[in-house]
């Protein structure tokens, strides 16, 4: 699944290109998981302004010079986004093509979990309501070790799954919560109320280092993730525990265990990462 760093990448690879370019047509393939919520007509020849990112959405702002609302994307569990300097022919898994006068922009989604949602702006229904339950961007200077504790208190879950809820902070997506959860020196199955504030400063500091070093390496390919230029991620090269079960650990050379929580894999060090 395209997680934070992913979704990142997508946007900075086409954001300055299409910015203030015209929209000539929308194109739309086999229906995704929600409408639309305009007619594709009524947005020729509005001028795009420049993507920004909110979680794992990409809020696409149109401008007829009037503000003309936006298309919030989202890529799903497999969905792609691909800009190229010529329209594309829709093929069977792509379900939408922006077609502007600085390039063209699709969307590919076998699974056809994405999204591909008009809103008259962000603060306004449909986006308010998708938007409404993600945490804190985990750089946003707002967000502080003090803020973080506060949102895991008096919670029970497993410290991974409170991340991957992204409602307290943004971004931690399985391999970078087990990442982040290493670097920290906490054990994944730790009930998130008792991660205290000494260990929350450890821990955002290293949810910011991971996803730092994800965006330098241009995300996690794991499967088959490029960005919208077509590059591939090379972060998983650089994990320390994430799809390593039997490795040794880089800081004690313990060997790095996996178990399963909430459907999902996860690693660690059982000697670094303490309850």
């Amino acid at each position: 699944m395209p997680e934070l760093p992913e979704v990142e990448i997508t946007r900075q690879g086409f954001a300055d290109a299409l910015q203030g370019a015209r929209l000539l047509d929308l194109r739309l393939g086999k229906p995704l998981r929600w409408p639309l919520g305009v007619s594709a007509k009524a947005l020729q020849g509005a001028r795009l302004g420049l993507a920004c990112r909110r979680g794992k959405y990409i809020w696409l702002p149109l401008d007829r010079p009037e503000p003309l609302g936006g298309l919030l994307l989202h890529l799903g569990m497999s969905g792609s986004l691909a800009f190229t300097p010529e329209p594309q022919v829709l093929g069977p898994h792509q379900h939408l093509a922006i077609d502007t006068s600085q390039g063209c922009l699709t969307l590919t989604d076998p699974r056809r979990f994405g999204a591909a949602v008009w809103s008259p702006a962000l603060d306004a229904s449909p986006a308010r309501e998708l938007l409404a339950r993600l945490g804190a961007e985990p750089f946003d200077p707002a967000l502080d070790a003090r803020t973080l504790h506060a949102g895991l208190k008096g919670r029970r879950v497993p410290i991974k799954q409170a991340l991957l809820a992204g409602d307290v902070v943004v971004g931690a997506g399985n391999i970078y919560a087990c990442e982040a959860l290493w670097q920290a020196g906490i054990h994944p199955a730790t009930p998130a109320a008792r991660v205290g504030p000494a260990r929350a400063e450890r821990l955002l500091g290293a949810v910011r280092a991971v996803l730092s070093d994800a965006l330098a390496a241009g995300g996690s390919t794991l499967r088959d993730f490029s960005s919208s230029l077509g590059a591939i991620g090379r972060y998983q090269s650089l994990v320390a525990v994430y799809g390593r079960e039997g490795e040794p650990c880089p800081r004690c050379r313990t060997a790095v265990k996996r178990i399963v929580q909430g459907q999902r894999s996860t690693f660690f060090c059982p000697t670094c990462q303490r309850r």
